[in-house]
């Protein structure tokens, strides 16, 4: 579901989980083509950054 709320587009988006070998889980996201254009993302150059504070994670560019 798409909303648009103060200029920010936000997606509900379900997590993709993957178990290892060793009975792990780790988790991955997909994000819309249109965001990772927007980052700058390709099949060249797939690199952003991720940060994490105890409540939200931020995806951005990296800094050149």
């Amino acid at each position: 579901m798409k909303k648009i709320n103060e200029g920010k587009e936000t997606r509900e988006l379900n997590l993709i989980a993957n178990k290892g070998g060793s009975g792990s889980v780790g988790f991955k996201l997909s994000i819309p083509k249109p965001w990772a254009a927007a980052l700058g993302v390709d099949l060249n150059n797939r690199t952003v950054v991720a940060s994490f504070d105890g409540d939200k994670i931020i995806i951005s560019k990296p800094k050149n």
